[in-house]
């Protein structure tokens, strides 16, 4: 291989250097794809993509759940967005600050994303994953066969609600405040393609139907505590250019706090989940 695969201090991701994303043969992208489903999470220093090729990069890991859009708290016309409770596009960002998975409260999950750095802030504003399949290897034998008899409602009201945010009528944001019933989940996710289980929890994930609220509460948070430790953890402080690739099937990630006075600009491309394995399961399951 012409590239350089370096693996992270951690229980996934690599950093790829030697590549061209914007000009990958097909081969090229079938060792990449191995690459992702093996590490998870690929980073990318100075691919420098512009909307069109970050797009034709996501759709070649499949259809695109939605197509690259900013995740910014910059607006259309260049200005900052206010940080003063008012602005839901911020009540966004700050709820990201949550560990979470893409799109669990949809009827389909994410298959993944690609995300690219165009603006950065000084200090801060970086992005942290956790590897959920070694959180899962981490657990006693009885807790995970625990954890394998039971699932959890997934909502994007629940997960905003709990930072302080609910939509208003004619907000900016929209996404995944639609009306829709909440997807039940299993806490244990077993990957489509490597087969290996991983833990499924996370900021939108709330009322496990067999225990009290209190108790599913606790325990949702005692999961993703426990599982969000090193070596499970990595953290990326973005530079201009940067691209990243993750498996959003079993890997959490959140955005880290910055100066909201200075601007942050990514861009972010999700990738559609297959409805055969990514959709919910039944309340009677």
């Amino acid at each position: 291989m012409r590239w350089s695969v370096k693996p992270l201090d951690a229980t996934f991701g690599a950093v790829v250097e030697g590549i061209e994303l914007a000009t990958l043969t097909d081969d090229d992208f079938a060792a990449l794809y191995a690459l992702w489903l093996e590490h998870a999470l690929l980073i990318f220093p100075e691919q420098h993509l512009d909307n069109a090729a970050q797009s034709r990069f996501a759709q070649r890991f499949g259809e695109l759940e939605f197509d690259t859009t900013p995740i910014s708290n910059v607006r259309r016309d260049g200005s900052l967005r206010n940080d003063d409770g008012t602005d839901d596009v911020v009540h966004i960002l700050r709820g990201n600050m949550g560990w979470h998975c893409d799109s669990t409260y949809m009827p389909v999950q994410a298959k993944g994303a690609v995300f690219t750095a165009h603006v950065v802030p000084e200090r801060d504003g970086g992005t942290e994953w956790a590897d959920m399949r070694a959180a899962y290897d981490a657990l006693a034998p009885a807790k995970r066969s625990q954890l394998e008899r039971l699932c959890a409602y997934h909502s994007l009201y629940y997960s905003q609600a709990k930072v302080g945010h609910r939509p208003r009528q004619g907000a900016d944001y929209t996404y995944g405040f639609d009306g829709q019933e909440p997807p039940l989940r299993p806490l244990v996710k077993v990957h489509p393609e490597t087969g290996r289980p991983a833990l499924a929890v996370g900021r939108h994930a709330y009322g496990i139907p067999s225990l009290t609220e209190q108790a599913s509460e606790a325990l949702l948070d005692e999961l993703i505590e426990a599982a969000c430790q090193p070596p499970r953890i990595y953290e990326h402080r973005w530079r201009v250019g940067d691209a990243v690739v993750w498996d959003n099937r079993c890997l959490m990630h959140r955005a880290r706090p910055w100066d909201m006075t200075r601007p942050r600009v990514m861009y972010h491309t999700r990738i559609a989940g297959d409805p055969q394995t990514e959709s919910g399961v039944s309340a009677s399951a």
